[in-house]
């Protein structure tokens, strides 16, 4: 595999090169971190059904203290 960097990439590449190591090691250890980072990528996606089931859960016991949402809205023509 050919890898073609940018100027940028060949100078953080070269600085870590100066830290010690081969750039196969440097390039395995970006990449162990990347892989870290990130959220599995076969993490399966939700369906919209499946997302408003979910927000439907979540939702349950949260109120607004006795309070009608007109009632929120009429308050806020007041200001």
């Amino acid at each position: 595999m050919t890898i073609t960097l940018t100027p940028h990439a060949q100078e953080l590449l070269e600085q870590q090169l100066a830290n010690g190591g081969s750039p196969e090691q440097v390039i395995e250890r970006a990449l162990e971190s990347l892989s870290k980072a990130e959220p599995p990528a076969g993490r399966k996606k939700k369906t919209p059904e499946e997302a408003v089931a979910d927000i439907r859960e979540l939702r349950k016991g949260l109120t607004l203290g006795g309070l009608k949402i007109k009632d929120l809205i009429n308050e806020g023509r007041k200001y």
